[in-house]
């Protein structure tokens, strides 16, 4: 009986409880068959068979115990994957929100700087109208100095006309033989052009008039000037002695110094 007993707990475990049942049935079919009370008799073989099973059950108990143990570690791991993935998005949440908060003032610092530019290019708009505006009127005002300094220098000339030949004659011996004029040649205007005699030989005067002359930078254009106007006249009139005279208010003692040197003969107004 106790076989029996140990068998039938043994088949439940293992899931073999119909075996077992059919090794009751057989045993009963025994019974009915010979006299008397029969026992279980379990022979070595089924015994040996018995234990397999249960090392066998055992074994494959132990197995998945092992593999739900790591199942258990592998899960722990994604876990702790999972809330270190977590904790890395929160952070990149935060920084995408910062660049987003940096964006938005970019934004606007680049909405005032086009609002800057704007106003700057309106500013640039009226500056240029205002340099154009500017510019005409200063061009106007160099018409009228150029108008005003022209008609002062024309009412300079008008009075050397009249007090050269004296100044000539008596301080250069110069005889003066036809009218002082201005007069164009070549394309050339010269301010003083006239005809006169020294030592008995005829002689061209070619003159020009300056308000004021110093040794400034417009030194040598003044002497470059009347070396064309002195060509001009040798063009036209064939090779000509002449002398070069320079009219002016006032002449600094350097620039007599280099005038003389050039053979230029320089009449102050206060000279006559």
């Amino acid at each position: 009986m106790l076989e029996i007993f140990f068998l039938k707990k043994f088949a439940v475990y293992c899931g073999y409880d119909m075996t077992v049942k059919k090794v009751q049935t057989q045993q009963k079919k025994r019974k009915e068959k010979m006299p008397g009370s029969t026992r279980l008799i379990i022979t070595p073989d089924v015994k040996q068979q018995i234990v397999d099973i249960i090392d066998e059950r055992i074994k494959n108990a132990h197995i998945t115990k092992e593999d739900f143990s790591e199942l258990k570690a592998i899960v722990g791991q994604l876990a702790q994957a999972q809330k270190q993935t977590e904790m890395r998005l929160d952070r990149l949440a935060e920084k995408v929100e910062s660049l987003a908060e940096a964006q938005k003032q970019t934004d606007v610092r680049l909405n005032a700087l086009t609002d800057s530019v704007k106003e700057l290019t309106e500013a640039q708009r009226r500056t240029e109208e205002e340099v154009r505006k500017l510019s005409i009127g200063l061009q106007d005002t160099r018409v009228h100095l150029g108008g005003l300094s022209r008609s002062f220098s024309y009412a300079f000339e008008n009075e050397a006309y009249r007090h050269l030949p004296k100044v000539l004659e008596e301080k250069y011996g110069y005889e003066i033989k036809e009218k002082m004029v201005r007069i164009e040649i070549g394309r050339k205007e010269i301010n003083f052009f006239a005809k006169a005699i020294k030592d008995g030989n005829a002689i061209y005067i070619v003159g020009e008039s300056k308000v004021r002359l110093d040794e400034g930078d417009w030194r040598s254009d003044v002497f470059e000037d009347l070396d064309e106007k002195i060509n001009a006249v040798r063009a036209g009139y064939g090779d000509v002695s002449i002398q070069p005279i320079l009219v002016t208010h006032f002449a600094t003692k350097r620039f007599q110094n280099e005038a003389a040197k050039r053979g230029v003969i320089v009449i102050q107004s206060f000279e006559w």
